[in-house]
């Protein structure tokens, strides 16, 4: 393990699209950083959907300590704003004083951009503004408002995940309590950060992707995806449930498809998914590609990314003495 001097820090980030194999890379490199995993997706961090989420296991997390998983419950509200200011808070106080370098994982890419990036200081929604939208959006269903936020914050409406209920709502909340456009908030301004960060990106051809995602449903739904669905039924329209993996299986307990036509949907949606992190990650030119499998070349990369910022320290501060 190499030793740095100790007020240099590195923040390691491996991501990469659902079923790329990032769980047990990051395990051995996190074994060989010596360094705990800080997870990086929005809806492992709920503690009843451990099964549809394919969150780290409980031999998984003794291994190696893991933060953000299982942490939160589904009717908390949870925002990237608030995992921003969590995990910050987490390597000032406690990892950056105990180890050089922190790990960050995950596929969730708004949790992955806030930390890296920073978000925009958007206002706290109040609680009666978010329990009138979250009726709204089980009365009036997404379309609606996704025409709404069409209407009120048309600059927005043309980027926006318009499937995506939590990224509408958000942005209708916003529009609703303070009059103005979701869209003023979003300066886009990168955050500097204390830190040095290193983005790693895990890759697998298309097709190999495709037959992962297929074969992790049929494992789920062994593990026992269906009971635990069942289990959150009666809060299905909290929005950490409108996701893949619980609403094709409440539209089966619906009674409008049948359970092999729920799995299909899951499948589908997980490959539709996972083609949308892809592009998202391929805008950012500051990520090294590799092979998950490739774990030694990945190890070896890392390495002399912090021998180069190791050596680098030391010549700076020599430079500044004379």
């Amino acid at each position: 393990m190499i030793q740095l001097s100790h007020d240099m820090k590195t923040l390691i980030v491996v991501l990469g699209p659902t079923g790329v194999g990032k769980t047990e890379l990051c395990l051995s490199l996190a074994e060989h950083l010596g360094t705990p995993i800080v997870n990086a997706d929005s809806r492992q961090i709920f503690a009843e959907l451990p099964i549809g989420t394919a969150a780290p296991t409980a031999e998984q997390q003794k291994r190696v300590k893991h933060y953000f998983v299982g942490n939160r419950h589904i009717e908390d509200y949870y925002s990237a704003a608030q995992y921003e200011a969590d995990v910050m808070k987490l390597l000032k106080e406690d990892i950056f004083k105990n180890h050089d370098v922190a790990l960050l994982t995950g596929g969730s890419m708004m949790y992955i951009d806030a930390v890296c990036n920073g978000i925009d200081d958007i206002p706290t929604v109040r609680d009666d503004i978010r329990e009138w939208m979250k009726a709204r959006l089980a009365n009036e269903g997404l379309d609606t408002l996704v025409e709404e936020l069409k209407k009120l914050d048309p600059e927005h409406w043309a980027i926006v995940d318009k499937k995506n209920p939590r990224r509408v709502v958000h942005a209708l909340e916003i529009c609703h309590q303070t009059g103005k456009t979701y869209t003023s908030f979003r300066t886009n301004k990168k955050k500097s950060r204390p830190f040095r960060i290193v983005k790693i990106g895990l890759y697998r051809d298309r097709s190999e992707l495709y037959d992962r995602i297929n074969q992790r449903v049929h494992v789920m739904m062994q593990e026992g995806l269906e009971a635990e669905a069942r289990g959150v039924y009666a809060y299905r329209d909290q929005t950490a449930l409108r996701t893949v993996g619980y609403k094709e299986m409440f539209a089966y307990f619906d009674g409008t498809i049948d359970l092999q036509e729920a799995v299909r949907q899951i499948q589908s949606h997980s490959r539709e998914y996972m083609r949308k992190q892809l592009t998202w990650f391929k805008r950012d030119e500051t990520i090294q590609w590799f092979h998950p499998d490739n774990i030694k070349e990945i190890i070896k990369y890392v390495d002399s990314c912090l021998k180069m910022e190791y050596y680098f320290h030391e010549f700076l501060c020599l430079y500044l003495k004379h």
